[in-house]
């Protein structure tokens, strides 16, 4: 009797621990999911908080970078009105002009001054717009293919200045001076920058 005794408390005693042990993994799954919810209602709570702190702090970094860029993205405009304005056939045939050289000799003087201009200022791309840079490299191709074109058609003993007749009156016969055009696109895309 007393081993049924023994079994009987055994038993009950197992129930109670079980019953003890099921009641604490029940009350451990609630506490973890109520905490979860805690957790993730706190997240979605500060979430917009973070997303504020965080967009001020990134527009206080491009207006930073803005800052210390503006005045490195206006000199490079500057250069390329400056570069546009070199190499008019108005201004580069005043400069570059002899009255010694022939048509051969002003224009390899021509072509050389238009790709050495260019060639200084090709890293201020990285600056400007690609609108802007476009620009800029159209106008270098267009003054070459014009001053190639009346280099051309030049008889052998011609002079630098009938050569510079030629281009000159090629480019009065344009309804709008392309160099104008070309600068005020560029201070177009100034504006912009402001």
């Amino acid at each position: 009797m007393q081993s049924f005794v023994g079994r009987a408390i055994f038993m009950t005693l197992a129930k109670h621990f079980q019953t003890m042990l099921y009641n604490l993994l029940l009350d451990i799954i609630k506490y973890t999911i109520a905490g979860i919810g805690i957790i993730y209602i706190a997240f979605y709570l500060f979430k917009p908080y973070l997303d504020k702190s965080n967009n001020i702090q990134l527009l206080e970094l491009k207006k930073e970078i803005a800052a210390q860029t503006l005045p490195l993205r206006l000199q490079a405009y500057e250069r390329l009105i400056l570069f546009t304005e070199r190499i008019n056939p108005s201004n580069l045939l005043i400069r570059l002009n002899d009255s010694s050289y022939t048509a051969a000799d002003l224009h390899a003087v021509i072509v050389s001054d238009i790709r050495t201009e260019y060639q200084h200022n090709v890293t201020q791309q990285i600056y400007v717009s690609l609108q802007a840079w476009g620009v800029v490299k159209r106008m270098k191709d267009d003054t070459l293919a014009l001053v190639n074109s009346a280099a051309k058609g030049m008889p052998a003993n011609a002079t630098g200045l009938d050569l510079s007749k030629v281009i000159l009156t090629h480019l009065g016969t344009l309804e709008k001076n392309p160099y104008d055009v070309a600068t005020a696109m560029i201070r177009q895309d100034i504006e912009e920058l402001f």
